[in-house]
């Protein structure tokens, strides 16, 4: 992934002027679900955001009436590995996410797969829950594309979704439980680093 700086520039700005908001008492949660490579990597950037209030890491997208790693893993189902992102939308914007989800958690212009990860669960997808989420995705996305904030198209796909399973105790919050795996300190590590060069003003303090 290859950003230009004279467009990475004007996301940043664009970002800065729809900075969260106050945090209001009992603000209902919106739900949406990003596909963005192993999910390991991707909970370990959406839980450091202030205004996300819960993640889980599990699978979506795919054809059967269920989902498990061994199945998804096989390509045995079409589902992707996600991670679902519950947050408060007057803390931290669906813009936000998606700026971080695009610039930070994921290279977006890779297809059936994300560094070392291949095969069509590792894809970039969105799945959105409310019509509002689905209209921010396509106006991120085509604003991307016409900065040409990427040096190829970006690959993600928009999808309503459907159902969510969640993955296995295991997978739940592995970066964290294991930061000195190899797979987490070569993959994860530097997206985290990057979250904080990047947008530190979006990072929960505590």
């Amino acid at each position: 992934m290859k950003l230009t700086q004279l467009a990475f520039a004007a996301l940043l700005s664009v970002s800065s002027l729809l900075g969260p908001t106050p945090s209001v008492a009992a603000q209902p949660t919106q739900r949406i679900v990003l596909a963005g490579g192993c999910f390991w990597g991707m909970q370990a950037v959406f839980e450091r955001l202030n205004g996300v209030v819960n993640t889980t890491v599990g699978y979506a997208g795919g054809s059967a009436a269920t989902a498990n790693y061994e199945a998804v893993s096989s390509d045995g189902t079409r589902h992707a590995e996600v991670v679902a992102i519950d947050y408060n939308p007057h803390v931290i914007s669906t813009t936000q996410l998606l700026h971080v989800f695009f610039l930070v958690a994921h290279d977006p212009t890779q297809v059936r797969h994300e560094g070392p990860d291949y095969g069509p669960q590792y894809r970039s997808e969105i799945f959105y829950t409310t019509a509002a989420q689905q209209h921010i995705a396509q106006a991120v996305i085509a604003a991307m594309s016409r900065a040409h904030t990427f040096s190829a198209p970006i690959s993600t796909k928009i999808a309503h979704l459907t159902a969510f399973y969640r993955a296995e105790a295991y997978h739940q919050h592995y970066a964290d439980k294991h930061p000195d795996d190899g797979y987490i300190v070569y993959n994860d590590d530097p997206k985290i680093k990057a979250l904080q060069a990047t947008f530190p003003g979006l990072i929960r303090k505590h």
